[in-house]
């Protein structure tokens, strides 16, 4: 509630205009620029409305960012970083998130990521406010387990390396890399 007036002046400050789409798999959000010159972001409707905001605020920061300091900077390099922060700790408030959520995000934005999903305590923590559902993280299923993701290809999870789980494809022999917290569909042990 205390985030909408806010977020609303931001959108109306840079023209922006927010559409709201289904799901997509691969991304929460995207800003461009569209041919007439126009400024777009899309959010995916299913996002839970603590994601739903670091996502509309991180689509707005690129705008920000490319505005600022021209089109060659690197989507999710020093700038968008900087201007991330700035936009985003306006919003990091007790009458906004959740005391759960506030130290995480508070260090997620010392150096925020490309996707608050690479950043596994945060990405969990939000994950805890979707509804319910079937899935298993990574982490919480056994090594060998076979597991099934989104796109209906299967896997057998292998060992942890540095961050990610080395997890082999079923059907082809293929080694991945997996996040410790993608959400899965656990179908044998």
């Amino acid at each position: 509630m205390y985030a909408v007036a806010p977020i609303f002046e931001l959108i109306k400050l840079n023209n922006v205009h927010l559409k709201i789409v289904n799901e997509r798999k691969t991304r929460h959000g995207d800003y461009r620029r569209m041919p007439n010159g126009a400024q777009q972001i899309t959010v995916n409707a299913n996002l839970n409305k603590y994601r739903f905001l670091i996502t509309l605020i991180h689509e707005i920061a690129h705008l920000v960012a490319f505005e600022k300091y021209g089109r060659n900077i690197k989507p999710h390099g020093i700038e968008w970083k900087l201007t991330f922060r700035e936009l985003m700790v306006p919003f990091i408030r007790p009458e906004i998130f959740p005391n759960k959520l506030l130290s995480l995000i508070a260090a997620h934005f010392r150096n925020p990521r490309a996707s608050s999903d690479t950043d596994a305590r945060l990405s969990v923590a939000l994950k805890s406010f979707d509804p319910d559902n079937d899935k298993n993280y990574i982490f919480e299923i056994p090594l060998g387990s076979i597991f099934r993701i989104y796109n209906g290809k299967t896997f057998k999870k292998g060992q942890k390396r540095i961050k990610r789980y080395e997890c082999l494809e079923i059907d082809t022999g293929k080694l991945y890399l997996f996040q410790p917290n993608a959400e899965v569909e656990l179908l044998k042990t």
